[in-house]
């Protein structure tokens, strides 16, 4: 039997979990990009409830199904463009598939391949719920282009096909910025509760930046993310945690691991530093935190990194 309200950090490991094929997959790098009607789904298909560590976009050139997330149910047809990140529990189920693309990417592609800034640039990646979008002819076939470009890089050999891949996920984004979130302001978007984990979660990105680049030193608590939109800790973790399926220490805890797998990525950078950067006292300290979320220490991590490359 299989697990209710499934954490999947990636795609692969959530169609692992669905019994779905994964040969897909590319698991070097935190990024994928197929048709979905490759993949083989049994129609209709209805998915068990998960929760995704990671970001999505499908393209429906021509298919049909939908999406529930929390109490909310969205249809999808054929030319719309459907955007998740990673935040609370939902389904999904297929009706009709013909093409329809599917990218999966997490926060440390986005930042070693595009900019440690992504979120400035295109905030509309921390909207929490959004609905699928009909677009016109003209729009879905600029941004087809550019999706079957990424897909050819990434079936392609390329030594740099991930560099590449990240320029043209960053020109998507543009498009898509431009199209739908111009004026963009999560601050005003849906009710109480979503702004209250909207600002959480900036908050969260702009402090875990200022940590990398030195401008603070102090790691915040819960009640330094509570105080910043003047609530109670309690009642701030008690909404986090309905509205998103976790808490804010596991927030916390991935933003950490997060931002150490960037900076170890740098090799420019001693875990020393890193080890300050990131709030800790000392290595051994932030070497035990980080093994414990990821099975494997900082420099066998780094190394495996440079080995791959």
């Amino acid at each position: 039997m299989m697990q209710q309200n499934f954490e999947s950090n990636s795609l692969f490991e959530l169609y692992q979990h669905l019994n779905l094929p994964v040969n897909l997959i590319d698991t070097a790098e935190g990024f994928s990009i197929f048709n979905l009607k490759e993949v083989g789904f049994e129609l209709p298909y209805q998915s068990t409830p998960y929760r995704p560590n990671f970001f999505s976009f499908l393209f429906i050139k021509e298919g049909a199904g939908n999406y529930t997330i929390d109490d909310y149910s969205f249809e999808v047809k054929a030319h719309s463009v459907y955007f998740t990140n990673p935040s609370n529990y939902r389904t999904f189920c297929w009706k009709k598939i013909e093409e329809i693309y599917l990218i999966t990417f997490d926060e440390v592609f986005l930042k070693k391949y595009i900019s440690k800034e992504i979120f400035n640039t295109f905030p509309f990646l921390l909207t929490e719920t959004v609905k699928p979008k009909i677009v016109t002819d003209e729009f879905y076939e600029s941004v087809e282009k550019v999706y079957l470009q990424i897909r050819s890089e990434y079936i392609g050999s390329s030594v740099h096909k991930y560099k590449i891949i990240g320029h043209l996920l960053a020109v998507l984004f543009f498009k898509i910025k431009e199209y739908f979130w111009q004026d963009y302001n999560p601050i005003y978007e849906g009710n109480r509760s979503s702004q209250i984990v909207k600002s959480f979660k900036q908050l969260l990105e702009r402090h875990y930046r200022d940590l990398s680049s030195d401008k603070v030193e102090t790691v915040f608590r819960v009640q330094d993310y509570a105080q910043a939109q003047n609530l109670h800790p309690n009642y701030l973790s008690s909404v986090i945690k309905s509205k998103t399926g976790k808490s804010i220490a596991t927030w916390i805890a991935e933003k950490t691991i997060s931002e150490a797998k960037a900076l170890l990525e740098n090799s420019s950078i001693s875990i020393k530093e890193i080890t300050f950067k990131l709030g800790f006292s000392e290595a051994a300290h932030f070497s035990n935190y980080f093994k414990k979320h990821t099975g494997t220490t900082p420099v066998r991590y780094r190394k495996e990194i440079s080995e791959s490359k």
